[in-house]
């Protein structure tokens, strides 16, 4: 079969090039994917603008990536489990599986972690935004044959949401706030309302995606463009439970712990800017506020692939745009414009 291909790697900042690839002979352990269809994630558009997102910086070309979906077409000679010509959503977390935190069903902090399309760890690991790609066997799940490309790849943000709502607890019949209704926001408040929370507010800067939340299902959408006047009169009515910072600005991080009740729970799910930050720690102190980290995802990659094929969360309602992989400098133009867009797709 052919070894050589594209991919979409970033030089530097705004410098993301559809380059020539090839692919060496496939190591025993891995499968070789061909490129179905990848969602383009706040982090990859961070990576874009500014060639770091928090604190990872690019130090060298970076194919970007990381939510993607293919067909197996080459298994390496150990490989059991996988054939030629299925299809899989592609887990971009490749956990070591013998640290303290994979013993400890916590995968997601593996201390010998490589992802996807990111930059943690130097060299780099390359990312799914190429035509020809490999991956271990675990990191391939299988999905039907009849399911789209865009669908499975989406497994991986919808992941990130089910262990951010993880994380926060008793959920059923809260009332919860979101700041940022981007495609994390979103997929977090339908992974809320599939765990049964009572009420979803979102918040934004920005008045399209609020739109689009409310379409989607959102009990009250709140524009801070206008000021906090609204946000603050919808707290002291119905205080929130849980709040969810999406946005990965120090401004939603300072309002979630603001807005949410005495005794609330504030989970930060953004990725701030690198660096220290203003927070106002007294209130979470004198609120007695949990304010809990997430990170990524562990097991609930496997549930959020089960949840998009059994139809239960519909992760293809968020996507706008539809781009070719070799198209891709277009596409981050697109997706870096809120307000024609929400969630945009490559497709091969």
């Amino acid at each position: 079969m052919s070894t050589t291909g594209i991919a979409a790697t970033l030089f530097g900042a705004e410098d993301l090039r559809v380059v020539d690839i090839e692919l060496g002979d496939l190591a025993p352990n891995m499968v070789r994917v061909r490129f179905g269809a990848a969602g383009i994630c706040g982090s990859d558009m961070h990576y874009f603008r500014h060639a770091r997102t928090g604190d990872f910086v690019v130090t060298s070309p970076l194919i970007l990536g990381h939510e993607v979906a293919g067909e197996v077409v080459e298994i390496g000679s150990n490989v059991t489990g996988l054939a030629v010509g299925e299809r899989v959503a592609v887990n971009p977390s490749r956990w070591c599986e013998h640290c303290a935190y994979c013993h400890e069903g916590r995968a997601n902090l593996c201390e010998n972690i490589y992802f996807m399309g990111s930059a943690s760890k130097t060299p780099h690991m390359q990312g799914g935004f190429a035509s020809l790609f490999d991956a271990t066997a675990s990191q391939c799940v299988k999905v039907p044959a009849d399911l789209p490309y865009q669908a499975a790849a989406l497994a991986e943000p919808l992941a990130v949401c089910l262990h951010a709502v993880r994380r926060a607890g008793h959920v059923k019949g809260t009332s919860t706030i979101i700041f940022g209704s981007g495609p994390i926001g979103l997929l977090t408040m339908l992974a809320l309302k599939h765990a049964g929370a009572g009420s979803v507010a979102m918040v934004d800067v920005a008045a399209a995606p609020l739109k689009f939340a409310e379409e989607l299902g959102a009990d009250q959408t709140i524009d801070l463009s206008q000021g906090e006047e609204q946000l603050a009169a919808f707290a002291a009515a119905t205080p929130y439970d849980i709040a969810f910072e999406i946005s990965g600005t120090a401004a939603g991080l300072a309002s979630a712990i603001r807005t949410v009740r005495r005794g609330g729970t504030v989970v930060q799910v953004g990725n701030l800017a690198g660096g220290s930050i203003p927070v106002p720690a007294n209130a979470v102190m004198s609120k007695e506020l949990d304010l809990i980290g997430t990170f990524r995802f562990g097991e609930e990659f496997f549930e959020a692939v089960e949840l998009i094929v059994e139809g239960k969360i519909d992760v293809l309602r968020l996507v706008t745009s539809e781009f070719k992989l070799a198209d891709a400098p277009e596409a981050f133009r697109v997706a870096l414009d809120r307000s024609r867009s929400v969630k945009v797709v490559l497709t091969a």
